[in-house]
């Protein structure tokens, strides 16, 4: 069984900053990509960032030169660096894993629990 955990989400000004972190537990021997989606009231949730474990990565245009992501393989830990928020990015911001390897083998569709990002104006 994997367990995604977030961190690190609140409440902050318009141009504040905030870092999110999101670790996975359980028998993972690798996972091949981690990331960010977030999902507003009345809309669906989006992709954000994500960063394969080849440090190959993937931006929504809305958040590029904003937010970055990065990871820490050995510690399954993936990390949002967000700068610059603006109120519409506040939303429930949801870490995922994808391809992850266990001692059972692959599996993909793992989400954390979410976490809350208000930007207020």
């Amino acid at each position: 069984q994997v367990q995604l955990v977030e961190s690190g989400g609140g409440l902050v000004q318009a141009g504040g900053s905030l870092r999110l972190s999101c670790t996975a537990s359980g028998s993972i021997r690798s996972i091949n990509v981690m990331g960010w989606y977030r999902q507003a009231p009345g809309k669906q949730r989006e992709l954000v960032a994500t960063m394969s474990s080849g440090a190959y990565t993937n931006y929504a245009d809305s958040v590029k030169g904003r937010f970055t992501i990065s990871r820490e393989n050995a510690k399954n830990t993936v990390y949002l660096q967000m700068n610059s928020l603006k109120p519409e990015d506040t939303a429930v911001y949801y870490c995922n894993a994808d391809r992850v390897l266990t001692t059972r083998g692959y599996s993909s569709g793992y989400w954390g629990q979410g976490t809350q990002v208000t930007g207020s104006s």
